[in-house]
């Protein structure tokens, strides 16, 4: 029974006190079994430094990250300095600053640790959400990667130690410019020309998607002048002695956008003329290492951010229902609350556990020789892309869908931006579902791909490879409508038949790709 009190002593502090006490790693038995499975022998290693970068990331970083959210704190441009200088100037919010340089100084891409150590960091630094960091960390990745197998002049090797390993203190930041008006995913369709002046390369044009502009370095893909072929290049964002005058290396950050989500990331529209780049590999193999390297590890992160995401969201989400009460009871007793919070848990946890083992076996194949394959690497290697593929679409929508559960589980309370982090976790997870190649562009490129490699890896085999250890008739099952699927011509007719086959193959891959997982999980909890 309830009588009026004009003086309500309800209080959220009991379950504020055990959010703000929560420790990301150490207060997560399922993740220190994922870490001990997966990890083998750098087991122990990658145990202690997640519980060293755990301290920081559950509580100092924690408490940066929702205060650079707010929305007065949103960075913007001051394009002209008090005496008409051009400076473009990006102005951030000073956590940002301390908490980028604090998580880059962990020098998460040396090469003296365990690759395991890095993506233990990077998953417990990921439950802040995007905060600035998600991408800028996975776009230099791809630039230290692209840089470790091409560098070739003293520029590019002296930018591989400053993002590798640092230079005077300072771990610098890279990011990746692809994307131009007429079509993100649509590479080759790319017109930024590349002009080399007197044995120096400079570009000209525009690009209209650039996050991390902020960034030290910038991989950008590029036509040389009189060629159909896109390039890569590695562009300063200022050339030496310049940044401390605010001098940027021949272009100009036209506009921030406006962004439904990672909005502490500055996302902008730059017009080139005459930026001085550095080519990075072949000329004519700029498509190939963008897909291969760099836009392999930006699916990676997306899928590991995506188990971060959900991982924090179904732990406040859990405990909040062993808190909250309602009609007497606390709510997570209702059958209806019950069901959600399991549901959602084990999108959570098969969701790592998959991550894990797809990354174990990306390891495994990483930094190998492909023209020296034997048929078995060979296959190997191509199921692993296609893995990659599928945890990125499907990871990114189970995050949004799992995060926007959790919120329900809270309420009214669950949209409020000052109650909760979750309405800025689920929209830094929509905008995962876009970036790195939305959902049908991956459809398509994986149809296509499996169809060509049908005459080598037939889908029979394909599928027993990847579904090793899974019920035998379950397997069969996927065989027989994979090689249907794989039938149809291709998915450009827009005809009555392709269009079921498109929502089929749509299906198809998502239930496909919660059966690795389940077998992934089911590795963890034996």
């Amino acid at each position: 029974m309830s009588f009026p009190d004009r003086n309500n002593p309800y209080s959220f502090n009991e379950f504020l006190e055990w959010r703000d006490k929560v420790d990301f790693y150490a207060d997560d038995p399922f993740i220190q079994k994922v870490v001990k499975h997966y990890t083998g022998d750098a087991a122990a290693q990658v145990d202690s430094e997640a519980r060293e970068v755990s301290k920081k990331a559950s509580y100092r970083w924690r408490k940066m990250a929702e205060s650079m959210a707010w929305p007065e704190k949103r960075p913007y441009m001051i394009h002209y300095d008090g005496h008409h200088n051009r400076i473009d100037r990006i102005v951030r919010p000073r956590e940002t600053e301390i908490m980028e340089s604090e998580i880059f100084g962990e020098k998460l891409f040396a090469n003296d640790k365990s690759p395991w150590v890095k993506l233990i960091k990077m998953f417990i630094t990921y439950q802040n959400g995007e905060a600035c960091v998600a991408c800028p960390i996975t776009c230099t990745e791809g630039l230290v990667k692209l840089l470790e197998k091409y560098s070739d002049t003293p520029e590019t090797d002296r930018i591989l130690k400053h993002c590798r390993d640092g230079i005077d203190g300072h771990v610098a930041i890279g990011a990746q410019y692809l994307s131009e008006i007429q079509g993100g995913s649509d590479v080759p369709s790319n017109v930024l020309e590349a002009v080399n002046e007197n044995g120096i390369w400079k570009l000209y044009g525009s690009k209209f998607f650039c996050s991390a502009t902020h960034a030290d370095y910038v991989v950008v893909t590029a036509k040389p002048r009189g060629s159909e072929d896109v390039a890569l290049f590695v562009m300063p964002s200022w050339l030496p002695g310049n940044k401390e005058k605010e001098i940027r290396n021949g272009y100009t950050i036209d506009r921030i956008k406006w962004k439904m989500g990672t909005s502490e990331l500055t996302t902008g529209e730059l017009t080139f003329n005459g930026a001085v780049a550095y080519p990075v590999g072949p000329l004519n193999r700029g498509v190939a290492n963008v897909v291969g390297i760099v836009l392999t590890y930006s699916r990676l992160t997306v899928g590991l951010s995506a188990a971060a995401f959900m991982t924090r969201a179904v732990r406040e989400a859990k405990k909040y229902s062993e808190f909250r009460d309602a009609f007497g009871v606390k709510i997570g007793m209702f059958p209806m609350v019950k069901g959600q919070i399991a549901e959602v848990e084990k999108f959570s946890k098969r969701t790592t556990a998959g991550a894990f083992r797809l990354y174990r076996d990306f390891l495994a194949q990483e930094g190998t020789d492909s023209s020296k394959d034997t048929p078995e690497m060979k296959r190997k290697r191509f199921a692993v892309r296609e893995l990659i593929m599928l945890q990125k679409i499907t990871a990114s929508m189970d995050s949004t869908d799992v995060i926007r559960k959790a919120m329900s589980i809270f309420g009214g309370h669950g949209i409020m931006e000052d109650f909760s982090s979750f309405p800025r976790l689920y929209r830094d997870s929509a905008i995962n579902e876009l970036w790195e190649g939305p959902r049908n562009v991956l459809l398509t490129q994986m149809h296509r791909d499996l169809q060509k490699a049908s005459e080598w890896y037939s889908p029979e085999d394909f599928v027993s490879d990847i579904l090793k250890g899974a019920d035998t008739s379950s397997v069969k099952g996927f065989s027989d409508e994979l090689k249907f699927i794989l039938a149809h011509k291709n998915l450009f007719t827009p005809d009555e038949e392709t269009i079921r086959v498109c929502g089929q193959w749509d299906d198809f891959t998502k239930r496909f790709f919660y059966a690795y997982q389940d077998l992934a999980l089911a590795e963890v909890e034996k």
